[in-house]
């Protein structure tokens, strides 16, 4: 039988760049969430200071899996 899954959009933040912003994500996502199996980056923008770039967002849509 196949496996059924559920979609859930998230954005993760982070002033150390993107693949920081998607761990923050994911990391929060797994303390509620079971089975999470894959993720799709939506959008990638930003927040800009005086000195350039201030704060990474990446929006995500995460899958988990439905339990039987």
């Amino acid at each position: 039988m196949g496996k059924v899954y559920k979609k859930v959009e998230l954005v993760g933040t982070s002033e150390e760049g993107l693949e920081a912003a998607i761990q923050t994500a994911l990391a929060r996502a797994q303390k509620t969430l079971r089975h999470l199996d894959w993720f799709e980056v939506k959008e990638i923008r930003g927040t800009v200071g005086e000195g350039g770039v201030k704060e990474y967002q990446v929006v995500l849509e995460v899958g988990f899996r439905l339990e039987e």
